[in-house]
């Protein structure tokens, strides 16, 4: 799924929809609506779970990308131009987010997107975004079929979206770099392996099984545990008689955090490692047992960390959002931004006014896009990927998360 840069960026962040305006009346030939103060308003819309169990993610990305908006109003950064956001809750359902990306394409004023939060949301949006021209950057899917196309892992990348970007890594990359630490560093030899069955776990697992193995490891199991359920010990006592070191588990902070306080409640004292799925707080509080010794990857370094994210931080604060940016705050307020230099570049490009085919031409422009921003350096590649491979390792200590190593990742 998702997926990170700074893993600061572990708070919740409440997505919305962030409304653009460019400067100047309208006329023949321009696009947008006038907010009555001689400015043209331009809506970028948000798509995350603002409600339900992963919500505190969700209302992380809409608050930051509201940020995003805000500070662009009042820098003035798109002369004539007013930003707004319409953040819309998918819950973390597929078909939920389907009808919001539909209603965010019925509106003409949004010239782009940032969400969804879960990969498997952003497979059903897709196809309505790039049928409308509009523009969508997430900040935390990590399936890498969402840029590379299905046959990714045989080499075949095909670009199937043209609409579609991410500033966080994907997991063929996170995958692969929580293998190597928990054979090269943690010297963890005989694995067993979990996941939820979904787009964005499944996916996290197969790739990082096929890391550790070629660097010489053992996968000594695997099992399957079924989304919003809370029993796991079966699961548990599977991976006590499998004679595992450790476990890597695909899959999100709720089911993760009981997993590991099952699996640890069998006597089995080892160590339970996941992707930015499970970095999150929930997860420690979610287990009864002390589960220090724990491990997450996110992408990019802690934010906290970062010389770049200190201004966001600081005004993240200042504008008193009662959730916490979270995991990914970072990069949910460089996805808006993203969109708000593309909306800058194609005003730029037209005399000052947005142009009529506007989603376009900010498509267009998000390919060039390049700035420095919260996360680090914010572009991507001919696949809509970010060029951004910083990542962390987290472990818990003293009942907190904390990073034990940042590397860039090479293949």
């Amino acid at each position: 799924m998702r997926h990170r840069s700074l893993l600061i960026l572990t708070a919740v962040l409440t997505t919305g929809a962030l409304t653009l305006t460019a400067c100047g009346s309208r006329d023949e030939g321009s696009k947008g609506s006038d907010d009555g103060g001689g400015k043209t308003t331009v809506v970028i819309g948000v798509d995350a779970p603002l409600t339900g169990s992963l919500s505190a993610l969700g209302q992380g990305i809409k608050n930051s990308v509201d940020l995003a908006a805000k500070t662009a109003n009042k820098n003035n950064e798109v002369p004539g131009i007013e930003f707004k956001i319409e953040a819309l809750d998918d819950q973390a359902v597929p078909a939920s987010g389907q009808a919001n990306a539909t209603k965010l394409v019925g509106n003409d004023d949004v010239l782009g997107a940032v969400g969804p939060l879960n990969s498997g949301v952003a497979q059903s949006m897709q196809g309505v975004f790039e049928k409308a021209n509009l523009a969508q950057v997430s900040p935390a899917n990590t399936n890498p079929a969402l840029s590379q196309g299905d046959n990714w892992a045989k080499g075949d990348v095909q670009r199937p979206f043209k609409t579609y970007f991410r500033t966080c890594a994907t997991d063929v990359v996170q995958g692969k770099f929580a293998a190597q630490y928990l054979y090269n560093d943690a010297k963890k030899k005989k694995v067993y392996v979990v996941d939820d069955k979904q787009t964005y776990g499944a996916g996290l697992a197969a790739i990082f099984s096929e890391e550790f193995k070629r660097l010489g490891g053992k996968v000594v199991g695997t099992d399957h545990v079924t989304v919003k359920e809370t029993d796991f010990s079966s699961t548990a006592d599977k991976v006590k008689s499998s004679g595992a070191d450790s476990v890597y588990y695909g899959g999100q902070y709720p089911e993760g955090g009981l997993l590991s306080d099952q699996i640890k409640k069998t006597g089995a004292k080892i160590p339970t490692m996941g992707g930015d799925g499970i970095y999150d707080p929930a997860f420690i509080s979610a287990s009864g047992e002390a589960n220090d010794g724990d491990y997450a990857t996110s992408i990019g370094y802690p934010v906290e960390a970062l010389p770049t994210a200190k201004k966001f931080i600081e005004d993240y604060k200042a504008a008193g959002y009662k959730d916490p940016y979270a995991a990914y705050g970072g990069y949910s307020y460089d996805a808006g931004w993203a969109i708000i230099q593309a909306v800058k570049a194609v005003v730029a490009d037209n005399d000052g006014k947005l142009p009529e085919d506007a989603r376009a031409k900010v498509t267009e422009a998000m390919a060039k896009v390049s700035f420095d921003g919260v996360t680090g350096k914010v572009s991507f590649d001919e696949n809509g990927d970010t060029t951004n491979k910083q990542l962390t390792v987290y472990e818990v200590q003293k009942g907190a998360w904390k990073d034990v190593k940042s590397a860039t990742f090479e293949d």
